[in-house]
């Protein structure tokens, strides 16, 4: 049986960190909703005309998503980033079905930003939350994609919170220290085969 770790937590808590280490030194094969997420909308993707069809031409940019336009949309309004998200993640759940039956290693991690919210669990043998302190997670979010105080608060309060998803998870990694700290925890993790939480 294969061991399928679920990679999540909040919005700029070190997913992406935690995944690169996984990959450069465990060799372990990286499956990133994001990037399926990217595909769903690609130009003259079905998913992106229905878009375009609801929001209007301006929601493009030569032709692709105008990303910037629809974060607007979506993080100020809940029913809207519904729709939006019904539309990609059913596309997103199907191409991680179709990498885990080809994969061929017996470890693989899924880096799912919305594995609790979008009922994507079921896909993981076992999840690991990456944490923050909420002031960390405001201040790497608004350096990160150069957000005011206000839309990176709106895109916190669009996910779970973080605690509960903390309450869920098999494995906790504290991501409010150094980033040596952080990766020593998985390499406990890795190494002893615990689900313990690290927190």
């Amino acid at each position: 049986m294969k061991r399928i770790i679920g990679l999540t937590g909040g919005i700029a808590t070190g997913k992406s960190t935690v995944a690169n280490y996984l990959e450069k030194t465990y060799k372990f094969p990286i499956l990133d909703a994001d990037m399926y997420a990217r595909e769903a909308v690609a130009a003259n993707s079905f998913i992106l005309n229905k878009i375009a069809q609801r929001y209007g031409q301006d929601i493009l940019l030569n032709n692709e998503l105008n990303r910037a336009k629809l974060g607007e949309i979506i993080f100020n309004n809940g029913s809207e980033r519904l729709w939006v998200e019904s539309l990609i993640h059913p596309y997103v759940k199907e191409r991680f079905n179709q990498e885990i039956i080809v994969c061929s290693s017996n470890i693989l991690v899924l880096v799912i930003p919305l594995l609790f919210e979008v009922g994507m669990t079921d896909l993981t043998t076992e999840i690991w939350v990456v944490s923050c302190l909420e002031s960390q997670q405001l201040e790497r979010l608004i350096q990160r994609n150069n957000l005011t105080l206000e839309q990176a608060q709106a895109r916190i309060k669009s996910q779970m919170p973080l605690a509960e998803k903390i309450a869920r998870a098999d494995v906790v990694l504290d991501n409010s220290h150094s980033l040596d700290t952080l990766l020593k925890q998985v390499d406990i993790v890795i190494k002893t085969g615990e689900y313990k939480t690290y927190a």
